[in-house]
């Protein structure tokens, strides 16, 4: 059964890479990003997004040709291990165009996210 978690923890978003168990998702939550079609750029500098993510409540709150950003906060509830999943998209007619994501383990956004 250990082998089983091992590879799930390696393989879902929502397993504790640290003891295997399932996560608990604690927090989701859609924003906004200041670019819009034809102007996207990566970035790789988590202080751009904390300085630009504008909180929305509603994917219809975001205007048509701008980029989103949804993001969810896992904890495990063995352990307490937090992971954050950061997943950039476009949104168009009801479907989300995945651009780019990141999934960080070392608290890296928690000053954002528990503001």
């Amino acid at each position: 059964m250990g082998f089983i978690r091992k590879i799930c923890s390696v393989f879902h978003d929502d397993w504790c890479s640290k003891c295997q168990s399932k996560m608990d998702e604690r927090k989701r939550q859609l924003y906004m990003l200041p670019m819009t079609v034809g102007h996207y750029v990566s970035h790789s500098n988590l202080d751009y997004y904390k300085q630009n993510l504008i909180k929305v409540n509603y994917k219809a709150d975001i205007p048509t040709g701008t980029y989103a950003c949804g993001i969810i906060v896992y904890e495990c509830p063995k352990c307490n291990h937090r992971a954050v999943k950061l997943s950039i998209f476009l949104p168009v007619r009801d479907e989300e165009k995945y651009e780019d994501g990141m999934y960080l383990e070392n608290g890296e956004m928690d000053d954002f996210i528990w503001k």
